[in-house]
């Protein structure tokens, strides 16, 4: 661990969060010498004080242990490149647009990896009025069920969580096109590019 990394860092977050160096000490319950110290590399954090400091500075407590944020690219946010993520412990989804550090539960979650539907989770869209009525013949018991469905567009995407024991089926607005997601507890992720026809 790079002590003045880490301190520069410390520094900066603070700055954006428009603290003080007392109010960042109060906050972690030891003296502002101390954020004073590190800031000036001349020491870094102990161990037992990481997680109140990454708490106060809004901060994952790796970043604060290499001493950088590791930005995405400014132009990294495009709907193209949604990534979606599950917990399998508590059943948490997220989604990102662009490269995240996503944790759940105290585990790090990689990105799902979409894979073309099959016969096992088919995807049946049928126009109705002004929407699409997607529905999955699938298994909806606590131990296998279809956790979510989301229709990915240009610029929107709509995300309808599902529960076990209701049925796998959602209405979405028609749009133009876009990408249809279903995600199983126990497969994985399913995809099926969808085309508006009239």
């Amino acid at each position: 661990m790079d002590c003045r990394k880490v301190g520069a860092l410390i520094l900066r977050l603070r700055k954006e969060k428009h603290l003080t160096q007392k109010e960042v000490a109060d906050a972690m319950h030891i003296s502002d010498k101390t954020i004073s110290k590190w800031e000036r590399g001349l020491g870094c954090p102990d161990v037992s004080l990481l997680r109140d400091l990454s708490h106060t500075l809004g901060v994952n407590i790796e970043q604060i242990l290499n001493g950088d944020l590791d930005p995405n690219e400014a132009d990294g946010g495009n709907m193209k490149n949604i990534k979606f993520y599950a917990c399998s412990y508590c059943g948490n989804v997220m989604s990102s647009t662009g490269d995240a550090g996503i944790s759940c539960c105290g585990r790090k979650l990689a990105p799902l990896i979409a894979q073309r539907e099959n016969e096992d989770h088919h995807m049946i869209v049928e126009e109705v009025e002004d929407d699409y009525y997607v529905t999955i013949q699938h298994e909806m018991s606590r131990e296998h069920f279809i956790s979510f469905i989301a229709f990915v567009a240009y610029d929107r995407m709509i995300f309808v969580k599902l529960y076990p024991e209701q049925n796998a089926e959602t209405r979405i607005p028609k749009m133009y096109r876009g990408t249809l997601y279903a995600h199983c507890s126990q497969h994985g992720l399913w995809s099926r590019e969808i085309r508006k026809t009239r």
